[in-house]
Parts: structure tokens; sequence; C-alpha cells
């Protein structure tokens, strides 16, 4: 089973905490603090799209790019069922292989998703947004800090409503971290069990910083100030050279 087949259907279940509100405040503000004028804005990496479209109600033109099929057709459900004036464009793309018809005033990309992008993809997937962001424009991702990943090996954690019951366990292992998922989701009358396996690599800071510099990102800078930053999270932004 691809990763994301079974998760996708429950994901905004298990993810019901996350305060996409505040994420969408906070691209907001970093669009104003470099005077940035937005219209067009990539979210890179959209999962079901309730950043999407919340960065749409706020009047932002949005293209949305996800790998996982099974995660776009719930994010454009979604954005059916919201009745948006302004409907994102969502398109099948990995960030490795990211590929617009044009460019746009900003990007970013939410909830750690640069951190399942393997070390030796990082180049690729930055020079890819290079491309894709307007000179002068703000590119703007956060990732799970080092630490974090490997202080997660041999965790485990439970997630459950009234429809599902997932698993969660944790090993750090040849440089990264593998979650292992068990779901178990009434479907019916019955309940039925999926596995998934998901993989985070650690990616270290200078290093992310310098990668940027290489692709043609200038003003670089690592930060703690978004939401659910700190000692597990760090967020980049940095602006598209000319």
């Amino acid at each position: 089973m691809s990763a994301y087949a079974a998760l996708a259907e429950h994901y905004d279940a298990l993810t019901r905490d996350v305060p996409y509100g505040a994420f969408a405040d906070y691209y907001e503000r970093l669009l104003k603090e470099y005077s940035i004028e937005a219209g067009l804005v990539l979210d890179l990496c959209c999962g079901t799209g309730s950043l999407a479209c919340e960065m749409s109600r706020r009047g932002f033109e949005l293209i949305a790019s996800d790998a996982s099929a099974d995660m776009l057709m719930c994010a454009r459900e979604k954005a059916w069922s919201s009745e948006l004036e302004k409907m994102p464009l969502f398109i099948n793309q990995s960030a490795q292989e990211l590929d617009l018809y044009g460019t746009v005033d900003a990007a970013y990309s939410s909830l750690d998703s640069l951190s399942y992008v393997p070390s030796e993809d990082l180049p690729e997937v930055f020079r890819r947004l290079r491309l894709f962001v307007r000179p002068g424009g703000l590119l703007v991702f956060d990732l799970r800090t080092p630490e974090f990943l490997r202080g997660m090996d041999g965790s485990v954690s439970v997630d459950e409503t009234e429809d599902i019951y997932c698993v969660w366990r944790g090993r750090f292992e040849d440089g990264a971290l593998y979650y292992g998922m068990d779901i178990f989701a009434r479907e019916g009358g019955s309940w039925n069990r999926y596995a998934e396996e998901h993989v985070e690599y650690p990616h270290e800071s200078e290093r992310v910083r310098a990668l940027l510099e290489a692709a043609g990102f200038e003003d670089v800078r690592i930060r703690t100030d978004g939401p659910m930053g700190g000692r597990d999270r760090v967020y980049f932004t940095a602006i598209r050279g000319n």
C-alpha cells in the first residue's frame, strides 16, 4: 500500500488539533514583514488541503501540490464542499518533481513536510523552488529538528476517535526515523486494519541554509517564531535571488 493510502481518509481526524488558522496568520505576517504583495501562492506538500482552503478564504490564489493522489482527492472534496470563491489548483507532484507553468509570489510548506524528503533530494527540491518562485519572492517552511527525530526512537503513541484507532511506533535507524502505523478504521459495521510506514529525515539547519544559498536564495533566516515552533521544530525563510 502506498504511503497515505489508508491515512488520507482519516488524516483530518488525527490532526484535528493542528492550528491551521495560526499557520495562515503566520504566513500573512511574514508576507507583510518582507513587504511582498502575494497574489499567487504555492502550498507545497498540501496534504488534505486544510491550509490551502484557509489561505484561499483569505483571498490568496493557490496552487497546491502533493505527491499523494489519495490526499489530493480529500483536498479537492474539501475545497468543493467549502464553496470557496477562489478554488485552489491541485496538482499531483512531489516536491522533487515540482513543475509549474509559471512563477509564484510565495511558497510555503507546512508541518515538517520537507522532513520527509531524503537528504540527497533536498538540493533538487530547492533548485525547483528557485525556478518557480519569482525573483524577490518568499519561501517559508518548517522542519523537525534532528534532536526531536532521534528522540522518537522507541516511542509509541496512540490516537483515537469514534471511528479510528491509530498506533504509531517510532524507530530511528540508518539515519532516519521510521514511523510504523497500525490503523483500525470503522467502516460500515466492521473494523478494518491498515498498516503504513512513513520516514522522516534529520536535516541539520546549517546544511539547509547552505543548500538554500547554493540554490540561489538569499537572506536565509532560521527561526522558531512560527506555530508549534521551538525545540522540536524550526522555520526557515528565504528570498529568491535575481
